[in-house]
């Protein structure tokens, strides 16, 4: 289950500094959660580009930030998402709902959002995994360590 403390417990579990984002959809219900850590800081930012840009920094700083954002907000940022991950190769973690996810797949959608955010991340080459309702925080936290051992961009798309 993705719920606010369950996913600040795992994130704080993996060592994560910092979460960066901009509260969205089911995401935004673990502002509580975030915004109470103990042994993390949620950074709060305008656009989704300048939160790839902040973790940059971050993570340049010798942190562990998290990039927190929707899909729309991926299509958004593509600019500094491959300025960050391919010129500059930073490692940075992504974590990206898609909006209306499950009412697409039933038909009850016709929101493109996701149609498009996997076909964007395979163009920028950026890996990812699809976390959906039978995955949970242990889920995220394994995406993050798998990914810090290979020192690599990453992303977890959470099915909304």
């Amino acid at each position: 289950m993705f719920d606010g403390p369950s996913v600040v417990a795992a994130l704080e579990d993996c060592g994560v500094t910092h979460v960066v984002w901009i509260p969205d959809s089911d995401i935004g219900r673990w502002e509580p959660a975030l915004r109470t850590a103990t042994r993390l800081q949620l950074l709060r930012v305008c656009r989704e580009g300048e939160a790839i840009a902040l973790a940059a920094g971050l993570h340049l700083g010798g942190k562990r930030p998290l990039v927190l954002i929707q899909c729309t907000g991926l299509f958004e940022a593509g600019d500094s998402l491959r300025n960050i991950v391919h010129d500059l190769h930073l490692p940075l973690f992504f974590v990206i709902g898609v909006r209306s996810y499950y009412a697409y797949q039933r038909g009850a959608s016709t929101d493109s959002c996701p149609v498009f955010t996997e076909p964007i991340l395979r163009a920028w080459q950026l890996p990812y995994v699809l976390l959906d309702n039978r995955h949970s925080a242990a889920d995220l936290a394994a995406a993050y360590r798998q990914a810090q051992a290979k020192n690599q961009a990453f992303a977890v798309l959470l099915a909304e």
